[in-house]
Protein backbone atom coordinates (compact mmCIF):
# COMPACT_ATOMS: atom_id res chain seq x y z
CA UNK A 1 0.00 0.00 0.00
CA UNK A 2 1.35 3.43 -0.93
CA UNK A 3 2.18 5.77 1.95
CA UNK A 4 -0.52 8.23 3.02
CA UNK A 5 -0.17 11.78 1.65
CA UNK A 6 1.91 13.71 4.14
CA UNK A 7 3.73 10.53 5.26
CA UNK A 8 6.33 10.48 2.49
CA UNK A 9 8.63 7.66 1.53
CA UNK A 10 12.08 8.19 0.10
CA UNK A 11 12.50 7.84 -3.63
CA UNK A 12 13.17 4.32 -4.78
CA UNK A 13 11.30 2.65 -1.91
CA UNK A 14 8.30 1.87 -4.12
CA UNK A 15 6.14 4.48 -2.34
CA UNK A 16 5.17 8.10 -2.68
CA UNK A 17 8.09 10.55 -2.91
CA UNK A 18 7.98 13.68 -0.77
CA UNK A 19 7.51 16.86 -2.83
CA UNK A 20 9.82 19.68 -1.78
CA UNK A 21 10.21 23.35 -2.66
CA UNK A 22 13.72 24.77 -2.26
CA UNK A 23 13.48 28.49 -1.55
CA UNK A 24 15.70 31.35 -0.40
CA UNK A 25 17.02 34.77 -1.29
CA UNK A 26 19.67 34.49 -3.97
CA UNK A 27 21.07 38.00 -3.48
CA UNK A 28 22.66 36.87 -0.21
CA UNK A 29 26.26 35.83 -0.79
CA UNK A 30 26.72 32.10 -1.22
CA UNK A 31 23.05 31.08 -0.94
CA UNK A 32 22.56 29.88 -4.52
CA UNK A 33 25.89 28.03 -4.49
CA UNK A 34 24.93 26.23 -1.28
CA UNK A 35 21.49 25.42 -2.67
CA UNK A 36 23.05 23.86 -5.76
CA UNK A 37 25.40 21.84 -3.57
CA UNK A 38 22.55 20.58 -1.37
CA UNK A 39 20.09 19.82 -4.17
CA UNK A 40 21.51 16.35 -5.02
CA UNK A 41 21.31 15.47 -1.31
CA UNK A 42 17.68 16.60 -1.15
CA UNK A 43 16.86 14.60 -4.27
CA UNK A 44 17.97 11.42 -2.53
CA UNK A 45 14.88 11.77 -0.32
CA UNK A 46 12.42 13.90 -2.27
CA UNK A 47 11.27 15.29 -5.58
CA UNK A 48 12.17 18.98 -5.96
CA UNK A 49 9.04 20.57 -7.46
CA UNK A 50 10.22 24.19 -7.15
CA UNK A 51 13.69 25.73 -7.01
CA UNK A 52 13.47 29.49 -6.71
CA UNK A 53 15.78 32.04 -5.13
CA UNK A 54 14.27 35.24 -6.49
CA UNK A 55 12.24 35.84 -3.33
CA UNK A 56 9.39 37.09 -5.53
CA UNK A 57 7.58 34.09 -7.04
CA UNK A 58 4.05 33.08 -6.01
CA UNK A 59 3.91 29.56 -4.52
CA UNK A 60 0.32 29.68 -3.24
CA UNK A 61 -0.75 27.11 -5.85
CA UNK A 62 2.24 24.74 -5.71
CA UNK A 63 1.48 21.20 -4.53
CA UNK A 64 4.27 20.41 -2.06
CA UNK A 65 4.73 18.64 1.28
CA UNK A 66 7.69 20.64 2.52
CA UNK A 67 9.38 24.00 1.91
CA UNK A 68 13.13 23.81 2.42
CA UNK A 69 14.23 27.40 3.05
CA UNK A 70 17.92 28.27 2.90
CA UNK A 71 19.16 31.48 4.45
CA UNK A 72 18.25 33.39 7.58
CA UNK A 73 15.02 34.45 9.23
CA UNK A 74 14.47 37.06 6.51
CA UNK A 75 14.37 34.29 3.92
CA UNK A 76 11.73 32.48 5.97
CA UNK A 77 9.60 35.63 6.11
CA UNK A 78 9.83 35.93 2.33
CA UNK A 79 8.87 32.28 1.91
CA UNK A 80 5.85 32.70 4.20
CA UNK A 81 4.68 35.65 2.09
CA UNK A 82 5.31 33.73 -1.15
CA UNK A 83 3.18 30.79 0.06
CA UNK A 84 0.30 33.10 1.00
CA UNK A 85 -2.87 31.29 2.05
CA UNK A 86 -1.36 27.86 1.33
CA UNK A 87 1.28 27.50 4.02
CA UNK A 88 3.52 24.44 3.59
CA UNK A 89 5.59 23.15 6.54
CA UNK A 90 9.00 24.85 6.54
CA UNK A 91 12.33 23.21 7.28
CA UNK A 92 14.86 26.00 7.60
CA UNK A 93 18.61 25.73 7.05
CA UNK A 94 20.54 28.60 8.60
CA UNK A 95 22.95 30.33 6.25
CA UNK A 96 22.62 33.66 8.04
CA UNK A 97 24.02 35.02 11.27
CA UNK A 98 21.38 34.80 14.02
CA UNK A 99 18.58 32.58 12.81
CA UNK A 100 15.94 32.18 15.54
CA UNK A 101 13.74 30.29 13.05
CA UNK A 102 16.43 28.88 10.77
CA UNK A 103 18.28 26.79 13.31
CA UNK A 104 19.62 23.68 11.57
CA UNK A 105 22.97 23.68 9.80
CA UNK A 106 23.67 22.37 6.27
CA UNK A 107 25.60 19.51 7.86
CA UNK A 108 22.52 18.39 9.81
CA UNK A 109 20.21 18.46 6.78
CA UNK A 110 20.83 14.92 5.39
CA UNK A 111 20.03 13.24 8.73
CA UNK A 112 16.91 15.36 9.22
CA UNK A 113 15.65 14.61 5.71
CA UNK A 114 16.30 10.90 6.22
CA UNK A 115 14.21 10.94 9.42
CA UNK A 116 11.35 12.78 7.72
CA UNK A 117 11.46 10.49 4.68
CA UNK A 118 11.26 7.36 6.83
CA UNK A 119 8.93 8.56 9.59
CA UNK A 120 6.86 11.33 7.96
CA UNK A 121 5.85 14.75 9.23
CA UNK A 122 3.16 13.74 11.71
CA UNK A 123 4.01 15.07 15.14
CA UNK A 124 6.85 17.21 13.76
CA UNK A 125 4.94 20.27 12.55
CA UNK A 126 4.27 23.17 14.93
CA UNK A 127 1.80 25.86 13.88
CA UNK A 128 2.40 29.53 14.58
CA UNK A 129 0.20 32.60 14.59
CA UNK A 130 -0.13 34.73 11.46
CA UNK A 131 -2.14 37.94 11.11
CA UNK A 132 -4.12 39.93 8.58
CA UNK A 133 -3.28 43.63 8.36
CA UNK A 134 -5.49 46.06 6.46
CA UNK A 135 -5.46 49.84 6.17
CA UNK A 136 -8.90 51.48 6.19
CA UNK A 137 -9.15 55.02 4.83
CA UNK A 138 -12.48 56.85 4.89
CA UNK A 139 -14.32 53.56 5.33
CA UNK A 140 -12.61 51.67 2.47
CA UNK A 141 -9.81 49.11 2.64
CA UNK A 142 -6.91 50.51 0.59
CA UNK A 143 -4.39 47.70 1.14
CA UNK A 144 -4.25 44.33 2.89
CA UNK A 145 -1.39 41.97 3.75
CA UNK A 146 -0.85 38.61 5.46
CA UNK A 147 2.02 38.74 7.95
CA UNK A 148 4.07 36.63 10.32
CA UNK A 149 6.36 38.83 12.44
CA UNK A 150 4.93 42.24 13.20
CA UNK A 151 3.01 45.32 12.18
CA UNK A 152 4.67 48.64 12.95
CA UNK A 153 3.45 52.19 12.54
CA UNK A 154 6.51 54.43 12.47
CA UNK A 155 7.28 58.05 11.87
CA UNK A 156 9.52 59.10 9.01
CA UNK A 157 11.75 62.12 8.29
CA UNK A 158 11.99 64.56 10.03
CA UNK A 159 11.35 61.93 12.74
CA UNK A 160 9.14 64.00 15.00
CA UNK A 161 6.84 62.43 17.59
CA UNK A 162 3.79 60.64 16.18
CA UNK A 163 0.52 60.06 18.06
CA UNK A 164 -1.21 56.69 17.64
CA UNK A 165 -4.55 55.79 19.20
CA UNK A 166 -4.83 52.11 20.12
CA UNK A 167 -8.23 50.41 20.09
CA UNK A 168 -8.77 46.78 21.17
CA UNK A 169 -12.14 45.23 20.31
CA UNK A 170 -13.36 48.76 19.45
CA UNK A 171 -12.49 50.09 22.91
CA UNK A 172 -10.01 52.95 23.15
CA UNK A 173 -6.96 51.94 25.21
CA UNK A 174 -4.62 54.94 25.09
CA UNK A 175 -2.71 57.28 22.82
CA UNK A 176 0.93 56.39 22.30
CA UNK A 177 3.30 59.28 21.61
CA UNK A 178 6.78 58.46 20.40
CA UNK A 179 8.60 57.04 17.39
CA UNK A 180 5.89 54.47 16.69
CA UNK A 181 4.09 51.34 17.87
CA UNK A 182 4.66 47.63 17.17
CA UNK A 183 2.17 44.77 17.27
CA UNK A 184 4.23 41.58 17.31
CA UNK A 185 3.41 37.88 17.11
CA UNK A 186 5.38 35.44 19.29
CA UNK A 187 7.49 34.55 16.23
CA UNK A 188 8.28 38.25 15.81
CA UNK A 189 8.98 38.80 19.51
CA UNK A 190 12.71 38.16 18.95
CA UNK A 191 12.85 40.75 16.16
CA UNK A 192 12.01 44.47 16.11
CA UNK A 193 9.90 44.18 19.26
CA UNK A 194 12.81 42.74 21.25
CA UNK A 195 15.11 45.57 20.15
CA UNK A 196 12.45 48.06 21.28
CA UNK A 197 12.34 46.49 24.76
CA UNK A 198 9.56 43.94 24.29
CA UNK A 199 9.40 40.50 25.94
CA UNK A 200 10.27 37.16 24.34
CA UNK A 201 7.26 34.87 23.84
CA UNK A 202 7.31 31.15 23.12
CA UNK A 203 6.75 30.93 19.37
CA UNK A 204 3.56 28.83 19.38
CA UNK A 205 1.61 31.00 21.85
CA UNK A 206 -1.59 32.66 20.62
CA UNK A 207 -0.71 36.14 21.82
CA UNK A 208 0.26 39.62 20.65
CA UNK A 209 2.89 41.98 22.05
CA UNK A 210 1.98 45.68 22.05
CA UNK A 211 5.33 47.48 22.15
CA UNK A 212 5.84 51.26 21.91
CA UNK A 213 8.96 52.54 20.15
CA UNK A 214 10.78 55.17 22.25
CA UNK A 215 7.58 56.30 24.05
CA UNK A 216 7.38 59.92 25.20
CA UNK A 217 5.70 58.73 28.44
CA UNK A 218 7.96 56.56 30.59
CA UNK A 219 5.02 54.61 32.02
CA UNK A 220 4.17 53.20 28.57
CA UNK A 221 5.46 49.63 28.72
CA UNK A 222 5.00 46.57 26.49
CA UNK A 223 1.74 44.68 27.01
CA UNK A 224 0.84 41.08 26.06
CA UNK A 225 -2.75 40.30 25.06
CA UNK A 226 -4.76 37.58 23.32
CA UNK A 227 -4.41 37.07 19.56
CA UNK A 228 -8.18 36.61 19.28
CA UNK A 229 -8.85 40.33 19.67
CA UNK A 230 -9.24 43.02 17.00
CA UNK A 231 -6.48 45.62 17.16
CA UNK A 232 -6.71 49.04 15.54
CA UNK A 233 -3.94 51.61 15.32
CA UNK A 234 -5.31 55.02 14.34
CA UNK A 235 -3.03 57.83 13.24
CA UNK A 236 -4.10 60.69 15.52
CA UNK A 237 -1.46 63.20 14.45
CA UNK A 238 -0.27 63.22 10.86
CA UNK A 239 3.45 63.47 10.18
CA UNK A 240 5.12 63.32 6.78
CA UNK A 241 6.66 59.93 6.13
CA UNK A 242 4.63 58.00 8.68
CA UNK A 243 3.95 54.51 7.32
CA UNK A 244 2.69 51.06 8.25
CA UNK A 245 5.34 48.36 7.94
CA UNK A 246 4.60 44.62 7.81
CA UNK A 247 7.46 42.18 8.39
CA UNK A 248 10.05 44.82 7.61
CA UNK A 249 8.49 46.06 4.37
CA UNK A 250 6.55 49.29 3.92
CA UNK A 251 2.91 48.44 3.24
CA UNK A 252 1.79 52.02 2.58
CA UNK A 253 2.16 55.64 3.78
CA UNK A 254 -0.45 56.71 6.32
CA UNK A 255 -2.72 59.73 6.40
CA UNK A 256 -4.48 61.38 9.33
CA UNK A 257 -7.24 59.14 10.80
CA UNK A 258 -6.19 56.05 8.81
CA UNK A 259 -7.06 52.88 10.71
CA UNK A 260 -4.60 49.97 10.70
CA UNK A 261 -6.62 46.88 11.59
CA UNK A 262 -4.83 43.72 12.74
CA UNK A 263 -6.63 40.43 13.26
CA UNK A 264 -5.68 36.78 13.67
CA UNK A 265 -5.38 35.08 10.27
CA UNK A 266 -7.17 31.86 9.38
CA UNK A 267 -3.94 30.28 8.09
CA UNK A 268 -0.99 29.28 10.27
CA UNK A 269 2.71 29.36 9.64
CA UNK A 270 4.10 25.84 9.97
CA UNK A 271 7.59 24.90 11.10
CA UNK A 272 9.13 21.43 11.20
CA UNK A 273 10.47 20.82 14.69
CA UNK A 274 13.86 19.16 15.03
CA UNK A 275 14.06 17.24 18.33
CA UNK A 276 17.65 18.22 19.05
CA UNK A 277 16.82 21.93 18.78
CA UNK A 278 14.76 22.97 21.79
CA UNK A 279 13.23 26.42 22.35
CA UNK A 280 15.53 27.40 25.21
CA UNK A 281 18.59 25.94 23.52
CA UNK A 282 17.92 28.27 20.59
CA UNK A 283 17.53 31.30 22.88
CA UNK A 284 20.60 30.35 24.89
CA UNK A 285 22.78 29.97 21.81
CA UNK A 286 21.43 32.87 19.75
CA UNK A 287 21.30 35.40 22.59
CA UNK A 288 24.51 34.31 24.31
CA UNK A 289 22.86 33.21 27.54
CA UNK A 290 25.60 30.64 28.13
CA UNK A 291 28.03 33.11 29.68
CA UNK A 292 29.21 32.95 33.28
CA UNK A 293 30.37 35.68 35.61
CA UNK A 294 33.97 35.03 36.72
CA UNK A 295 34.36 33.89 40.31
CA UNK A 296 36.59 35.61 42.79
CA UNK A 297 38.04 39.02 42.18
CA UNK A 298 37.83 42.13 44.32
CA UNK A 299 34.03 42.41 44.36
Amino acid sequence: MAPVRGLPASKGSGGYAMRVMMLGYGKRLGVIEEAERLRPIVEQYAEVVAFDFSGQSDFSNVDADLALVLGGDGSILRAAHQMGLRQVPVLAVNLGRLGFLADISPEELPDVLAQIASEGLQGRVIEHLMFDCRVVRKGAVVVEQLGLNEVAVQTGPAFTIVDIDLYIDSQWVTTYSGDGLILSTPVGSTGHSLSAGGPILRKNLQAVVICPISPHTLTNRPVVDSADRVYELVLAKSEAGTAVIVDGRVLCPLELNDRVQVTKAEVRFKMVAVPQHSYYRTLREKLGWGGRFPRGGNG
